[in-house]
């Protein structure tokens, strides 16, 4: 009775893989035929959305996932250049303005949301933090915030992000970009030889043992961040030969999207469904906001308007970077935003936090 039990629920769960990974294949290709950026990522996301909707996902797992994002790590760092230090001085007031004013406005909204009895006022101010949606969960369970509502905001906001990136991105790029897109789609096939099978095993050794040391050492954001600066320094100043193979990235992508998609299962979406106009409502307005951010760069600094849209981008700098890889932008630029930000919503968010709570005790 008991091996019938064990073989039904591996049957069950065999054939809920099998729904999601062809769903994920579908829709990312349709999303690629119609010239979405990030397609290998929002087809995983919206397929596993849809089957945790209806009783039937599954979950990659926290290995999965923190392997990863050491793999976006290392397409960030491949597509950084040497001279990232140099951009980022060349443009350390316009960093400095985006940086601050999306953290306030993020901080803003939280507040509105604790004022007008949404939400309580650390889950709010947690949920709308515009830093990577991991490190929040983390931080926010330290701080003694209700995780199931962090979680719930913070992945909605990646969702909107996401897709609301993504479409812009598509309408930015010239009709010529579309077909060179493609054409580069077509021509980054999944399983192509690659130049040294040596190079890929070193870039995968960087990804897995990156993340997992950024993990192991509690670094926010880690399993990100240390294989991203490893990739940035081995590839630019040690002269090491590295190489991403397509599939890799594209199991990293949809890992990721489905990470994200299984957060919204029926359970959270009954605890937040009394507040999710308004959540979704302050969720619009800080991507608006932000734009509104990114266009003052553009005319104050001179930054091109699709570099500033996705450096000012609310999302995670994961999520962000995936995107902004596939799109022609100073990748250099978004980056250093998104982790720069990302550094600053760490060192003030439990602060803000406590100073608002107090300041409503008054």
């Amino acid at each position: 009775m008991r091996a019938a039990g064990t073989a039904g629920l591996l049957q069950k769960s065999a054939s809920r893989w099998l729904q999601l990974i062809i769903l994920s294949i579908v829709l990312a290709a349709l999303f690629e035929r119609i010239g979405l950026p990030a397609s290998r990522l929002l087809g995983p996301m919206v397929a596993a959305i849809a089957l945790t909707l209806r009783g039937s996902g599954v979950d990659a797992g926290r290995g999965a996932f923190i392997c990863a994002q050491g793999v976006v790590g290392c397409l960030v760092g491949r597509s950084v250049p040497g001279s990232f230090l140099d951009s980022m001085s060349a443009h350390w007031s316009a960093l400095f303005l985006g940086v601050t004013a999306v953290t306030v406005l993020a901080y803003g909204l939280g507040w509105v949301l604790s004022r007008r009895k949404t939400l309580p006022l650390a889950a709010a101010i947690w949920g709308s933090a515009p830093g990577g949606a991991s490190a929040m969960l983390i931080l926010a369970e330290a701080q003694g915030a209700d995780v199931r509502l962090v979680t719930f905001m913070q992945y909605l906001r990646v969702v909107c992000v996401s897709l609301a990136a993504s479409l812009v991105a598509h309408w930015s790029i010239p009709d010529g970009g579309a077909s060179a897109a493609q054409g580069a789609a077509a021509a980054s096939a999944l399983l192509p030889p690659p130049s040294s099978w040596l190079a890929v095993a070193a870039s995968l050794a960087v990804a897995v043992g990156g993340a997992y040391l950024g993990t192991w050492l509690r670094i926010p954001a880690g399993a990100m961040l240390v294989p991203m600066g490893a990739y940035f320094l081995l590839q630019n100043f040690a002269n090491v030969t590295l190489e991403l193979h397509p599939l890799m990235l594209a199991l990293a992508y949809a890992a990721i999207g489905w990470t994200i998609g299984i957060r919204f299962d029926r359970q959270v979406l009954a605890l937040c469904l009394g507040s999710l106009p308004m959540i979704l409502a302050s969720t619009l307005t800080l991507i608006v906001l932000c734009a509104a951010v990114g266009a003052a760069l553009v005319q104050w600094a001179g930054i091109d308007p699709l570099t500033a849209y996705l450096a000012t981008s609310p999302g995670g700098v994961d999520v962000v970077a995936i995107i902004a890889a596939s799109t022609p932008v100073d990748l250099a630029f978004v980056v250093s935003m998104q982790v720069l930000r990302l550094l600053l919503v760490l060192a003030t968010a439990p602060l803000v936090a406590l100073l608002l709570s107090r300041t409503r005790r008054m």
